[in-house]
């Protein structure tokens, strides 16, 4: 019953960092600056919130070895990477081509997962994954996929990976390390690598900018990530994945209650589907707990 119980919880868990990370496209519409600046800002201010917060509640950040070290850096580095390869892919492409490609990382969990945590791979969660996507192709209009573009492809495909790989290093680290632990170092990797691009780019940014990246960093990026990365240490990162499908979702609900943009037809038959798939899951693994 106690193993059950924590395991509603983590899967709550993860859908409030879900619903989180939905907000953050809504916060994003009133950002005037780029792209690139508003990644970094999010990490910078992720990164101090999660220090004063393992400080607030006396979490030690210290690290068990080196090793442990290193490889969080390097997560932190497939982290920046993520972020540029989605934006690069939008940029190249357009919205829908870098939303659809990056909606196939469960799929790519799917396989690695049981690959690296000698797991049985589950036809459930494969079927799963397939259909999530299919209601994502549903949300997004068929006339924005006429930015098509290879380049587009690749760059959205390289996004999906890299969260998909970034995911299963965080179950790793999840089974030593408390959330925040690990989102602090790897928001602070981020950081460093994403600096020197924002030096030699020197985007504008104005005060109300500043303001809107800071609540993305605080609450879409360091309570978010922590909540997600937590929640691993019990839940399957195939089942993470698919109830991540919700961002959209969470994106449609919240724009319409704070932006007042009702969703079409389409985005309510698509919304449905993710829905059923998310909620099926949801119950599924809970019941299997």
């Amino acid at each position: 019953m106690e193993r059950k119980k924590n395991n509603l919880r983590d899967l709550l868990m993860i859908h409030g960092a879900v619903l989180l990370f939905g907000l953050a496209g809504v916060i994003s519409k009133d950002i005037t600056t780029g792209s690139m600046m508003i990644t970094f800002g999010r990490v910078f201010f992720s990164s101090i919130t999660l220090y004063i917060l393992c400080m607030a509640t006396r979490t030690s950040i210290k690290l068990k070895s080196k090793s442990d070290f290193m490889w969080l850096v390097i997560t932190g580095a497939v982290l920046a990477l993520h972020w540029f390869s989605f934006i690069e892919s939008v940029r190249v492409a357009s919205v829908a081509v870098g939303t659809i490609t990056f909606s196939t990382f469960p799929l790519f969990v799917t396989f690695i997962e049981p690959v690296m945590f000698r797991e049985k791979l589950r036809l459930k969660s494969v079927i799963c994954a397939i259909v999530m996507l299919i209601g994502v192709f549903v949300l997004v209009p068929l006339d924005d996929l006429a930015g098509f573009s290879p380049a587009g492809l690749a760059w959205g495909m390289l996004s999906a990976l890299t969260y998909a790989l970034l995911s299963l290093m965080n179950r790793r680290f999840s089974a030593v390390y408390p959330g925040s632990v690990v989102c602090f170092y790897e928001q602070c990797a981020a950081a460093v690598v994403l600096l020197p691009f924002v030096a030699v780019m020197r985007p504008a940014v104005t005060g109300i900018d500043i303001t809107l990246i800071a609540v993305l960093g605080v609450f879409c990026t360091a309570f978010a990530h922590s909540l997600f990365v937590s929640s691993l240490r019990r839940v399957k990162v195939q089942t993470a994945g698919i109830i991540a499908g919700m961002e959209s979702v969470y994106g449609i609900v919240l724009a319409a209650l704070v932006l007042g943009m009702l969703p079409t037809a389409r985005e309510l038959i698509g919304g449905a589907i993710v829905l059923g798939v998310s909620l099926y899951t949801t119950v599924s693994e809970n019941k299997g707990a």
